[in-house]
C-alpha cells in the first residue's frame, strides 16, 4: 500500500513537471513566432537588432555605391588622370562647423570696438602691424564666422576623391594672434584628409614671440606644422620658394599670414585642380577690417585686371564671361590676372611652369608675372566663387624694403614687361619713365623658359583672355598731345593735355609739357578713343566739360576723330572740336565750334611712341 502511494505521488510530480515545461515551450514559441512579424510580446530588443542590421546593410550599399561613383568619376576624367593616380587621391569628409562662443568678442565675424579709455594704447599698438592689434588679441584664435557662400555653393557636390594640399604661409614680424588665427582657421575648416601639412616660413622676423615660442606652440597642433626660416630678409617671392621646396602634398596652397578661411573654402579649390592640373585657382578674397576685424564679404562680380603702370586692379566681370558661365554665379570665373596672395596650384605644375621669377626682389609684380605666364603658356587662371578667405587689408605696409619700395616695384614690373608683354612694354615705360633708369637684371633665363614652354604672344592674351583691358590692341599714337598754339611765341611754353592725377568723372586738365610721360601720356586708338590708362576723354554736351571717364569701349561720348592734315580733334557726338582755353580761363580744354583757322584747336600728336595701327 505504501508503494502504491509513492507511485501515485511520482506520477503526479512527473505530470506537473511536464505541464510546466509544456507551458514554457508554448510561451517561448509565442514570443519568437510573433517577433518574426515584428509585433510579438516585448519585441523591442529584436526590433532594435533588426534596425541595426538594416542600417549596416544600407551603409554597405552606400559605401559600394560611393566606391562605384568614385570609380566612374575617375574613369570619366572628372579627376585629371594625367596628374593623379587613383591611389594618390584622398577620400574626405567636410570639416565640422566652428560653433559660436557668445561670450567671446568678434564671434561670427562681428566688429570689435575698443573702449574710449584704451584708444591711446590701441593707436600706439596699431603702428606695429598697421592694424588694430588690440582688437585682434581680444578675438579667439578659433573664432566663428558666418557661412558667406552663395546658396548654390552650399549644395554643390565635389568629387569624393581629391588631392591633398600643403599650406604655405610666409610671415615677417607678424602678430601672434593674426598668424595663429590664420593657422587655426585652416585646421578647423579644412577636411582633415586633404590637409597634408602647414608650412610656416619666417622671413627674418625680429620679434621674440616668433622664435622658440612659435616652434613650441606648433608642436602641439593637431596637424603637422613646420617652421622654416630664411637666413636674411629675402622677401615674399624667395620665402615662398623656400616653403614650396619642403611641400609633401600634391597641391601647394599659398596664404598670407593674416587671413581667415571660411566654411567649405578648400574643396572648391582642390576640385578644379583635380579636374585639370593646369588650373591655378584663387578664392574670393573677403575683407577683414584693419580697424575692427569685422569680416566683410567681397563681391563675386569682380575679377583681376591691371593698368598701364602694371598695378593690379579689381574690375567688374565682363558680360562675355557671365555668358560663358551661363549666368551661374557659382561656376568658376576665368580671371585675366590674380591678386597673388592666396591661390592653389598643382605642385608639379608649379615647377613645370617656372615657379617664381627669382630675379624679382621682395614683393610686387609677381602676381601679374604668374598670371601672364599661366595664360600665355597654356594654363587656366580662375576664381572660385564658392571659396571665401578673409584677408586683413592695410592702408600701408608696416615693413621696410631694402633699396626702397619704389625701386623694387619698378624693377619687378620692368621684368614682367620685358619678358611677357612684347611691344606693349612701351605703355609701362611711358607711364613710368623712371623705370628706364632702374636695372632690370638678366632676364635671359625667363625668356628661354617662355620659348621652351611655347608660350603665346601678349597680343594673343589681349585678344583672347583680356579684350576689355585698358591696354587695347591697336593704337595710332602713344605719347603726349600738345596744343599747336604754344608754338606761336618762343616765350610761351608748350601746353599738353594732362590728367593731373585726377580720378574718373573729373575734368581733364592742361599743363606745361614736361616730356616725362605719366599723366601727360595719352593714346589715340583704332577705336577712336583718347585714353590715358583706364580712363578716356568724354563729353556729354557741346558746352562740356571734357572729362576723364572710365573707358567703356561702347563708343558714344568717348568717340573722337583726329585729322592729321588739319590737326583737329573732333568730338563725334557733339560735332564740336577740342579747344585750348583762353589765357585767363581755367587751365582745362573746352569744346567749341570747329574752325580750321583757329590755332587753339590744332593739336600735335608726334613722338617716338608712334607705332602699330594704320
Amino acid at each position: 500500500m505504501f508503494r502504491s502511494k509513492i507511485r501515485i505521488h511520482t506520477c503526479q510530480v512527473i505530470l506537473l513537471t511536464s505541464l510546466v515545461w509544456f507551458l514554457v515551450d508554448v510561451i517561448v514559441l509565442m514570443f519568437y513566432s510573433d517577433c518574426i512579424n515584428g509585433s510579438g510580446w516585448n519585441c523591442q530588443g529584436f526590433d532594435s537588432a533588426r534596425v541595426k542590421r538594416q542600417q549596416h546593410l544600407l551603409l554597405v550599399n552606400e559605401n559600394e555605391q560611393r566606391t562605384e561613383e568614385i570609380s566612374q568619376q575617375y574613369q570619366q576624367h572628372i579627376i585629371d588622370t594625367r596628374t593623379f593616380k587613383f591611389g594618390e587621391l584622398k577620400l574626405w569628409r567636410p570639416a565640422k562647423v566652428v560653433r559660436e562662443n557668445k561670450d567671446s568678442p568678434g564671434e561670427m565675424g562681428k566688429a570689435v570696438h575698443i573702449p574710449t579709455e584704451q584708444e591711446a594704447m590701441q593707436q600706439e599698438l596699431f603702428k606695429l602691424n598697421q592694424f588694430n592689434l588690440m582688437a585682434s588679441d581680444m578675438i579667439s584664435l578659433n573664432r566663428s564666422l558666418k557661412d558667406v557662400r552663395l546658396v548654390g555653393c552650399k549644395i554643390k557636390k565635389y568629387p569624393k576623391l581629391l588631392p591633398d594640399t600643403s599650406i604655405v604661409i610666409v610671415f615677417h614680424n607678424e602678430a601672434w594672434s593674426t598668424l595663429l588665427r590664420t593657422v587655426w582657421s585652416v585646421i578647423n575648416r579644412s577636411p582633415r584628409a586633404l590637409l597634408k601639412e602647414i608650412i610656416l616660413v619666417d622671413d627674418a622676423s625680429e620679434r621674440n614671440h616668433l622664435k622658440q615660442d612659435l616652434e613650441d606652440y606648433v608642436e602641439t597642433l593637431p596637424v603637422p606644422t613646420y617652421v622654416y626660416r630664411t637666413e636674411k630678409r629675402s622677401g615674399l617671392i624667395r620665402a615662398r620658394l623656400l616653403g614650396a621646396k619642403h611641400v609633401k602634398g600634391k597641391v601647394i596652397t599659398f596664404l598670407d599670414a593674416h587671413c581667415e578661411c571660411t566654411e567649405g573654402w578648400l574643396e572648391p579649390l582642390l576640385s578644379r585642380i583635380a579636374y585639370d592640373k593646369k588650373t591655378v585657382v584663387c578664392p574670393i578674397i573677403d575683407v577683414i577690417s584693419d580697424e575692427t576685424f569685422e569680416y566683410i564679404t567681397a563681391s563675386d562680380m569682380t575679377w583681376g585686371g591691371f593698368n598701364w603702370k602694371l598695378n593690379f586692379r579689381w574690375y567688374r566681370v565682363a558680360q562675355r564671361e557671365m555668358n560663358r558661365r551661363n549666368g551661374d554665379r557659382t561656376a568658376p570665373l576665368r580671371t585675366p590676372t590674380m591678386a597673388g596672395g592666396l591661390f592653389s596650384i598643382d605642385k608639379d605644375y608649379f615647377y613645370e611652369l617656372g615657379a617664381y621669377d627669382e630675379g624679382m626682389d621682395i614683393w610686387g609684380g609677381e602676381n601679374l608675372e604668374m598670371s601672364f605666364r599661366v595664360w600665355q603658356c597654356g594654363g587656366i587662371l580662375e576664381i572660385s566663387p564658392c571659396s571665401h578667405v578673409g584677408h586683413v587689408f592695410r592702408d600701408k605696409s608696416p615693413y621696410t624694403f631694402p633699396g626702397g619700395v619704389s625701386k623694387i616695384v619698378l624693377h619687378n614690373a620692368a621684368r614682367v614687361a620685358e619678358v611677357w608683354m612684347d611691344e606693349w612694354r612701351d605703355f609701362y615705360y611711358a607711364m613710368n619713365p623712371g623705370a628706364r633708369s632702374v636695372p632690370v637684371g638678366d632676364v635671359s633665363e625667363r625668356i628661354k623658359l617662355r620659348e621652351q614652354l611655347k608660350c603665346k604672344s601678349f597680343r594673343w592674351y589681349l585678344e583672347n583672355i583680356y579684350p576689355e583691358s585698358p591696354m587695347p590692341l591697336d593704337y595710332y599714337y602713344l605719347g603726349d598731345i600738345r596744343n599747336a598754339d604754344s608754338h606761336t611765341s618762343e616765350k610761351v611754353q608748350n601746353h599738353c593735355l594732362d590728367t593731373m592725377g585726377r580720378r574718373t568723372n573729373e575734368n581733364v586738365g592742361m599743363n606745361y609739357c614736361h616730356g616725362l610721360g605719366g599723366n601727360q601720356i595719352f593714346a589715340y586708338t583704332k577705336r577712336q578713343q583718347i585714353m590715358s590708362d583706364d580712363v578716356c576723354l568724354d563729353a556729354s554736351s557741346p558746352e562740356g566739360p571734357v572729362k576723364i571717364v572710365r573707358c567703356h569701349g561702347m563708343g558714344g561720348n568717348q568717340v573722337w576723330t583726329y585729322n592729321e592734315k588739319t590737326k583737329m580733334i573732333k568730338h563725334v557726338n557733339t560735332k564740336y572740336c577740342l579747344t585750348k582755353p583762353r589765357l585767363n580761363d581755367t587751365p582745362q580744354p573746352i569744346l567749341a565750334q570747329c574752325d580750321t583757322t583757329a590755332i587753339e584747336q590744332k593739336w600735335i600728336m608726334q613722338s617716338k611712341f608712334k607705332w602699330q595701327a594704320s
